[in-house]
């Protein structure tokens, strides 16, 4: 394989975001992605083994574009169980509507496209990692709701904050991305946090 950091191997990734993004999630064959970035099908593989692995590494590649490392520092190093909760909504909040084009797109073509339900899936996983961050360090603050165990105060966060949830939200019901934000802040706290002091 040649090298993570090539200048292929980033048009590669680039032309796969964007036929992703411009609808196209049902005709995002190996060779439509190398149409679009100007290679042959052969060097596409050269980069990448699958399309299943051309796909997750394309999600990776949006979130480096996105900077989604600094926006989760805040959430990462929050003083307080309730303030990683907090900033974790607030970043994924804000994040959703930069990606939602491409995670549309990899929904839309999840059930029926092995490769796109990895990608989808693998970055699902990730997300409910940073669920489950923000609900043990409100455990371990003595501060988690005594009605949930970490694993169900985990599954019920990790659901609130889907990508569907969001849409109906915002599409559905009208609400603007800042309402959004704030009213699942507002939601998380009275579900998952006791014991609130000053935090409140």
């Amino acid at each position: 394989m040649s090298s993570e950091n090539s200048e292929t191997r980033f048009r590669i990734l680039q032309a796969a975001l964007d036929l992703l993004e411009s609808g196209q999630g049902n005709g995002v064959r190996m060779t439509d992605i190398a149409r679009q970035a100007g290679i042959s099908r052969q060097a596409v593989y050269l980069h990448f083994n699958t399309r299943a692995e051309l796909l997750v590494s394309a999600t990776h590649y949006l979130d480096k574009l996105h900077n989604t490392d600094e926006r989760l520092a805040a959430s990462r190093s929050a003083p307080t169980g309730v303030k990683r909760l907090e900033t974790y909504i607030d970043a994924w909040g804000k994040y959703i509507p930069e990606i939602h084009g491409i995670a549309k797109a990899l929904l839309a073509m999840r059930d029926s496209d092995d490769a796109a339900a990895e990608a989808w899936d693998e970055r699902m996983r990730a997300m409910r990692e940073g669920c489950q961050a923000a609900i043990k360090a409100l455990h371990h603050d003595g501060m988690l709701n005594p009605d949930y165990s970490q694993k169900t105060a985990t599954d019920i966060l990790w659901t609130m904050l889907s990508i569907r949830n969001w849409e109906q939200l915002t599409d559905q019901c009208g609400w603007t991305n800042k309402k959004y934000i704030s009213e699942i802040k507002l939601l998380t706290r009275r579900i998952f946090v006791v014991n609130e002091t000053e935090e409140a």
